[in-house]
């Protein structure tokens, strides 16, 4: 599947980007305005975009539009919207966390926006990896970990779940933190969802 990396002009990232393919058509790796600042030493970018108000100078490569700085779509959003459009399924959001709270809750829309549209989408912090989800949700390779499964947009209604310390219930109401930090018992952890949540997976236990 092709997978796009998106930059964001969050708290940078402190740990690695893996994109070996980074410039095939296989992996495209998006820079959004001053996450050049955090990201050009990382990673090799291959596309530049924004409006350029958090970048003093134009980056490296320059990009193919300047957008005004009042426009109707966050940079993150516009990057999403054209790794969406380009074909991309899989695609990995870093610094979207951090600095100012308002954006991680944009940029947590984004990820409804994503799976609204079928796209895995999942957003890497310092702290935690965060996607959204419905349907048959799997939890592989976490055991041991702390996850919080909170709805989105709306009630959430669990069929069945299996692996978790804490038994999920029925129903996830939303404006309501009963899933916060729950841990994962089982390598085959996994839960159906009628309705969407956000998963949050700490990384740090």
């Amino acid at each position: 599947m092709k997978r796009a990396i998106i930059l964001l002009n969050g708290e940078p990232y402190r740990g690695e980007i893996r994109a070996d393919s980074a410039g095939s058509d296989d992996v495209r790796v998006y820079c959004c305005d001053g996450a050049y600042a955090w990201a050009k030493d990382k990673i090799k970018i291959d596309e530049n975009l924004g409006d350029y108000d958090s970048l003093d100078y134009l980056p490296e490569p320059p990009p193919a539009e300047i957008y005004p700085s009042e426009k109707d779509y966050t940079d993150g959003e516009l990057a999403l919207m054209r790794a969406i459009g380009a074909g991309y399924g899989d695609i990995e959001i870093y610094g979207g966390g951090g600095k100012r709270d308002d954006h991680f809750i944009g940029n947590l829309h984004l990820l409804y926006q994503a799976e609204r549209a079928g796209v895995r989408a999942v957003l890497i912090t310092n702290y935690c990896r965060i996607f959204a989800a419905s349907g048959l949700v799997g939890l592989g390779g976490v055991v041991g970990k702390t996850v919080s499964i909170v709805p989105f947009g709306g009630d959430a209604h669990i069929m069945e779940s299996r692996g978790f310390r804490y038994p999920l219930p029925e129903t996830f109401k939303y404006g309501s933190t009963l899933g916060i930090s729950n841990v994962i018992t089982a390598e085959n952890a996994q839960f159906r969802t009628e309705g969407t949540v956000l998963v949050f997976i700490n990384c740090e236990a």
